[in-house]
């Protein structure tokens, strides 16, 4: 664990992950870096409406959170699938298109009701946290067909609270605007 003996998160221990996987800044929070994009790709008339352009038919990235951050409510065309790696376990909160909200943790303690892996279905709106206050989380997502920022979409809080008033309070303590 990358705690210090105040319980305060060592960035210390955080910035080695960081340097040894070449992470950066995410723009929805924490930190990633790709790591896997398939050659072949899917022509955009065998995709649907939802895409322009083609898509490689995966990809994959590492993503680092820590505590002192979150993943804002963001969402994308595909589904992605989350796989837990290393850290303190990971909270994923979800509203569907329908504007049903669930959550779900990330992590390796079976019995906490933790599953190391799980997929957020296409077009749910989603943010991520890290259960614990003085921890992080190292976690992978795999994207199919392959991430491309055009299917990325991460609205202001007010056009989020528009959409779903039931979640308000979620929304506001997992959106930056």
């Amino acid at each position: 664990m990358s705690k210090t003996k105040t319980g305060m998160l060592n960035m210390k221990d955080v910035q080695k992950i960081i340097d040894k996987l070449q992470l950066q800044s995410h723009p929805e929070g924490g930190y990633f870096r790709e790591t896997y994009r398939s050659e072949d790709s899917i022509s955009q008339e065998h995709l649907g409406a939802d895409f322009i352009g083609d898509r490689n038919y995966c990809t994959g990235i590492y993503f680092l959170l820590t505590s002192e951050t979150f993943s804002a409510f963001h969402r994308i065309n595909q589904d992605e699938m989350w796989h837990f790696y290393k850290g303190d376990a990971l909270k994923l909160h979800m509203i569907s298109p329908e504007g049903h909200y669930s959550n779900v943790s990330i992590g390796n303690n079976f019995e906490n009701d933790e599953t190391p892996q799980f997929t957020v279905p296409a077009k749910y709106w989603f943010a991520a946290e890290v259960i614990g206050n003085s921890a992080y989380v190292l976690t992978g997502c795999t994207v199919s067909p392959g991430f491309d920022f055009k299917d990325f979409e991460m609205p202001t809080r007010d056009e989020l609270i528009s959409l779903f008033p039931d979640h308000t309070a979620i929304i506001k303590r997992l959106t930056r605007s």
